[in-house]
């Protein structure tokens, strides 16, 4: 994580930000802790954590503030990847053993209402209603964009409109939140608090995206998660799609069947086809071209370290391997 240059300018709000997660994970249940601290420590790329640290610095915050905040995007962000893998039934996340494979489901939820309310909790502490209303909108938003991606499990008939209203609310609207609330926070001008909500929407799309394209194209080892996830869960997302709507009738007849009946034996087939269709192609187009209205956007805030790291890494959403 740390040879990335974009986490340079904020490494010292990050160290205060990861003390602070691991000082609000007490419980005075010792399972709570245990597993609290298990997901976080799978640690991943914080990148919600440092929209917020970043953007808050480039509209020139400069207070503990910012770190409070950072820490509530990750706990909401890791109570919907603990609900996550229990209702996609995941047993492998960045590399290692789901907290519901370890524990079971019922604690894996319960510790995910855990970190809610704690993030909650210190949402009130902060005391910003502006902020609140922001992250508690987003909260809804993320479980609607939930069930609606459960509605359509399985559902070959799933348009591309349907597709980029899921990932819009379960991904892009997090980090939406985290670069829209730390603008807000940092008490910036309205045009930099718009420019920077949109930012963080465009950011999310880009990323998930990439991360749909990864399912087909990646190496399981480096993404630390299983190729074809996306497909044994029956999961219709964009290269499927495409496929579908764009390619030739046999492979449009292969992707169909494996959407219907989950499972990945046909990974092989399906990964030649949505390369063969131009879906991967199609895919890095389009997450291209959020990455590149992302990064118009910063325009809006004044020149600084902040926004170079916040440009670099609307970059590297779409340049990754993982």
């Amino acid at each position: 994580m740390s040879t990335l240059p974009f986490y340079e300018p904020v490494a010292g709000d990050f160290a205060a930000v990861n003390q602070l997660i691991l000082d609000q994970l007490h419980s005075r249940v010792p399972l709570v802790e245990k597993i609290g601290h298990y997901i976080i420590s799978a640690g991943g790329k914080r990148l919600r954590p440092l929209v917020v640290l970043l953007s808050a610095r480039a509209c020139g915050a400069d207070s503990s503030e910012q770190h409070s905040l950072a820490a509530i995007i990750e706990f909401l962000h890791t109570a919907t990847l603990l609900h996550d893998d229990v209702v996609d039934t995941s047993d492998l996340r960045r590399g290692r053993s789901t907290a519901n494979a370890l524990w079971g489901n019922a604690p894996s939820v319960l510790v995910g209402d855990f970190l809610y309310s704690r993030a909650f909790e210190m949402m009130v502490a902060l005391g910003n209603m502006q902020v609140m209303q922001i992250l508690a909108n987003a909260t809804n938003v993320i479980a609607e964009g939930e069930v609606l991606q459960l509605s359509k499990v399985r559902d070959a008939n799933t348009d591309e409109a349907t597709y980029m209203e899921v990932i819009r609310s379960k991904t892009a609207m997090l980090f939406e939140a985290a670069s829209h609330s730390a603008a807000v926070l940092a008490g910036a001008k309205a045009d930099q608090v718009e420019a920077l909500r949109e930012f963080g929407d465009a950011l999310g799309i880009a990323f998930q995206l990439m991360d749909d394209l990864l399912d087909y194209s990646g190496d399981a080892a480096e993404m630390g998660k299983n190729v074809g996830d996306d497909l044994a869960e029956g999961k219709p997302t964009l290269p499927l799609i495409y496929t579908m709507r764009h390619g030739t009738e046999e492979q449009a007849a292969l992707v169909r069947q494996a959407i219907q009946k989950g499972g990945t034996e046909d990974i092989t087939p399906i990964r030649e086809a949505v390369t063969a269709s131009g879906a991967l192609d199609y895919t890095a187009r389009l997450a291209q071209q959020h990455a590149d209205r992302a990064i118009a956007l910063l325009d809006t805030l004044p020149a600084s370290e902040y926004r170079d790291a916040l440009e670099q890494l609307a970059r590297f959403a779409v340049k990754r391997s993982f």
